[in-house]
């Protein structure tokens, strides 16, 4: 979801109209936004009938339906550019959710435009799950009646690269539809490729339709944000850094800080659940060891780049089929990638690529995106950020997180990180403030959770709160504790289980907090709590959510299926909401 265009000051309201109208738009999507601006409209003609001319009858317009799914929020922003676009054409476009819609569904759609992305090694995005397993199944419907077109999103450095899109097309085209235009797979700069695709693609769909959308007669109006635009991934606001603490103990293994940044006058209205993009820099160190592999190490607009603009750590399968075929160097095992970076293939052949073919060769750098941990009616005009460093060695070199260390290790209070916010309408607090919540959060995954703390404190929200934490040490990575505590102590926080794996023999970690905790669980779930998991997607989310089946088997009494139905019912009612990366 976009940001929203924001009140200015000078509008007609008083100051407090203001502020409650902007947090509402804030949050609101650009199709609630245009019914809202319809309503208010029709509105104001009803109450001013002489005011108003007899409206013609309406042109006809082709239907399109925009189905997205998302995990990181990319294929809904296209699929609201996509509406944008195809609403000047003249179709009546609307946007749905893949959560809220159905093979079924679809098959009834004229006009379908389909944004998926790939999650991981080939899965997809968590709200997409029903829809895809339906559509692969053998009863899925036909789709004879129907004209689609399929835009993937995905990253190479996986090699399942857009699989769910590819899944997707090939089933459509399969079950009977009529494909519009050819399936485009996009990397993480996806942004001029997608953009292109979606032009070109409505407007051989309008020729199609035999020119019915463009025949409509349309008045597009843009609202636009007055004064500055909200920041955005390609202009990015400068916040200044106002705390930079290191929560780790000094004998810990992990170096966790908390990174307060101001976000006074930058128009970054969040709600707890949402992210903050950070646009990192490269390590200069490793900037100029890439420089000297390839044999360019006197080139400081190309040192520059490197810094700033070019991935150079993230290695992809692709770009070692490209550096042999540019280097005519024999080729690699398929898996050699694995584990590696640009800086192992360039030493492959020393010299071989010259600064043009280097920058051909890498992607552009991508923002990372923290979980923003704080509540705005907590903190003001601040966010707070929870950032592990990463260092680690991998095939013989010391490695380390691009932007995590550039955070922790490179900047200090009073330098500044470019940050803009990546809105997350799928991982919010209840509407209802009575509705218990269940926490589960290890590591810099507690982040949102204290967010949503923070936020229930200061709206008196009555709900009961349950925090599931856990990390290595106790007496190193207790994250927060003395918050933690003191909420324990106000009865904000009803329950607290912290989970340190490294503590005893044993390791124990939050799913087994989880299991020995199974019959107070099962009794708030079915008391309509809404159960929250944060952190790696690749371990933790994977065991959190088969122990949630064992428990939901265990406690109910009842076999796997049922279990797999039970908890899929409860992801549907949207009382199982994840954040994982």
């Amino acid at each position: 979801m976009q940001t929203a265009p924001l009140l200015p000051t000078t509008a007609p309201f008083a100051e407090e109209q203001i502020a409650a109208l902007n947090r509402v738009i804030s949050v609101t999507t650009e199709e609630q936004r245009a019914w809202l601006s319809g309503y208010l409209a029709g509105l104001q003609a009803a109450n001013d009938p002489q005011g108003v001319a007899p409206a013609a009858p309406p042109a006809k317009r082709a239907p399109l339906t925009i189905l997205f799914a998302t995990e990181s929020g990319n294929a809904e922003a296209l699929a609201g550019r996509a509406r944008k676009a195809a609403a000047k054409l003249g179709f009546a476009a609307k946007v749905v959710d893949m959560a809220d819609f159905t093979p079924q569904q679809a098959a009834g759609v004229e006009n379908l435009l389909i944004v998926a992305s790939t999650w991981g090694e080939g899965d997809p995005p968590q709200r997409g799950v029903d829809f895809h397993e339906a559509l692969m199944a053998e009863d899925a419907p036909r789709f004879d009646k129907t004209r689609f077109a399929v835009l993937a999103l995905g990253d190479r450095a996986y090699a399942q690269f857009c699989e769910i899109g590819r899944a997707i097309d090939e089933r459509l085209a399969a079950l009977g539809g009529a494909r519009v235009a050819d399936r485009i797979e996009c990397d993480l700069d996806f942004e001029a490729a997608a953009s292109g695709w979606i032009d070109a693609t409505l407007e051989r769909l309008n020729a199609e339709v035999g020119g019915e959308a463009a025949g409509a007669s349309v008045i597009h109006v843009d609202f636009a944000r007055p004064g500055a635009e909200a920041p955005t991934r390609a202009v990015p606001y400068p916040a200044e850094i106002t705390e930079h603490v290191r929560l780790s103990g000094s004998r810990s293994s992990s170096d966790t800080h908390h990174v307060a940044v101001s976000l006074a006058g930058s128009g970054i209205l969040y709600e707890p659940g949402d992210s903050l993009g950070v646009v990192a820099e490269n390590d200069p160190a490793l900037a100029d060891a890439v420089l000297r592999a390839a044999g360019l190490g006197d080139d400081a607009a190309l040192r520059g780049a490197l810094i700033e603009r070019l991935d150079i750590t993230t290695l992809t399968a692709r770009q070692v089929e490209d550096f042999a075929r540019k280097t005519k160097t024999a080729a690699l095992p398929a898996d050699w990638a694995v584990g590696r970076q640009v800086i192992d293939l360039l030493e492959t052949a020393p010299g071989a690529l010259s600064g043009e073919q280097l920058t051909a060769l890498l992607r552009p750098l991508p923002p990372r995106y923290y979980s923003i941990a704080s509540s705005r009616r907590a903190v003001g005009d601040e966010a707070h950020l929870l950032v592990a460093g990463l260092r680690y060695a991998a095939h013989g070199r010391e490695r380390g997180g691009v932007a995590s260390l550039d955070i922790t290790a490179r900047h200090n209070e009073g330098d500044r990180l470019k940050v803009f916010l990546r809105p997350n309408a799928h991982f919010r607090l209840p509407a209802d403030g009575g509705r218990p919540i269940i926490m589960v959060g290890p590591g810099t995954g507690l982040a949102p959770f204290r967010g949503f703390l923070q936020e229930r404190e200061a709206t008196a929200a009555g709900g009961r709160n349950w925090l599931v934490f856990g990390h290595r040490n106790y007496s190193h990575d207790f994250l927060y504790q003395l918050e933690l505590q003191d909420w324990v102590k106000s009865g904000l926080l009803t329950r607290l289980d912290v989970a340190f794996s490294r503590d005893q023999p044993r390791k124990r970690y939050v799913q087994d907090a989880l299991w020995e905790a199974r019959t107070e669980l099962h009794g708030w779930l079915k008391e309509g709590a809404a159960l929250y998991v944060c952190g790696d997607a690749n371990a933790m989310a994977k065991d959190v959510h088969a122990m949630l089946l064992r428990i939901l088997a265990d406690q109910g009494r009842q076999d796997a299926a049922a279990a797999k139905a039970e908890l899929d019912a409860i992801r549907r009612d949207g009382r199982y909401l994840r954040d994982v990366y």
